[in-house]
């Protein structure tokens, strides 16, 4: 398993001078995302079902023990503030329970049982779409949960860093980025990490993008929660719907800081008949805009 194996060329690491061994490290990172280009095309596939099976009704579901685990949290927790995806469509499932995002839970990675029983608590089915992480791509918490998931009809998806490991056969789209020996040998939070991280924030956001939530090249769903995100949310309006700051400003207000929802309303749509256009359109917002424009 190559993200376990020790790479001799570090050998001696702890008598480098610490200018090499931070130019080491960061060659490694560089290397790291190099690893993702080949996976390119089947983030884009698992990315595009992703949002497909979601629709209006699933739920996205990250799993992982370790680095692994903390990073899948760490990417869908982001998706409620800048996506505007509900918390209630989201679940965290942790090897050794939520709790290890902290600290460190002996034998939980290992823990079959508990995997196949929290698929089961959170009744994990057809609609949702679960996204397995580990390094190693055989941690048998993580493996157990995606199988025990796509035998319940959900969409699975494996991210490793291992070729031919049991998450790539266990799940319906297998992302593998060969990150190789860490410098640090076995410190997978490093190079497979920083992987893990890009195709985390790459899946999830593409998916976000085939659902309308980005419009123009801009986070309409975004959630506004300081004066920062206030002005920022009153650009968006202002630059979308072609109308100066007052009118932006008086359309966010009125649309209670739903940045979606102001544009419409100062395209010179309704209130309720914004929110009816939204709603009918799922929340896309490149559809809403395209019936706006019809309308003229």
């Amino acid at each position: 398993m190559k993200t376990e194996t020790l790479d001799a060329r570090y050998i001696d690491l702890d008598l480098w001078p610490t200018e090499l061994a931070v130019d080491a490290m960061l060659e490694g990172q560089m290397a790291a995302v190099a690893s993702i280009q080949s996976q390119s095309a089947g983030i884009a596939r698992a990315a595009e079902e992703a949002a497909l099976r979601l629709g209006s009704e699933g739920r996205l579901v990250y799993v992982g023990a370790g680095t692994s685990g903390r990073l899948g949290v760490q990417d869908g927790t982001e998706l409620y503030p800048t996506f505007g995806w509900p918390m209630e469509r989201m679940v965290f499932l942790m090897a050794g329970g939520m709790d290890a995002l902290t600290e460190a839970y002996e034998g939980a990675e290992d823990d079959v049982n508990a995997a196949r029983a929290d698929i089961d608590r959170h009744s994990i089915g057809a609609h949702d779409v679960v996204i397995g992480v580990a390094a190693s791509g055989r941690t048998p918490y993580t493996v157990a949960a995606i199988e025990q998931a796509k035998a319940a009809g959900a969409l699975t998806i494996g991210i490793s860093n291992n070729a031919g490991a049991r998450l790539s056969e266990a799940a319906d789209h297998s992302i593998v980025a060969v990150t190789g020996s860490e410098i640090v040998g076995g410190s997978t939070r490093m190079k497979a990490g920083t992987a893990q991280k890009i195709i985390l924030n790459l899946i999830s956001t593409a998916i976000m993008i085939r659902l309308g939530l980005v419009y123009e090249g801009r986070m309409v769903a975004m959630r506004i929660s300081n004066a920062k995100l206030q002005q920022r949310g009153c650009q968006m309006v202002q630059d979308i719907a072609g109308v100066d700051a007052d009118a932006a400003a008086r359309a966010l207000e009125l649309a209670e800081n739903d940045i979606r929802l102001g544009v419409v309303i100062a395209s010179g749509v309704q209130l309720e008949d914004a929110r009816e256009l939204l709603e009918r359109h799922g929340g896309n917002m490149r559809q809403v805009m395209r019936e706006v424009e019809k309308r003229g």
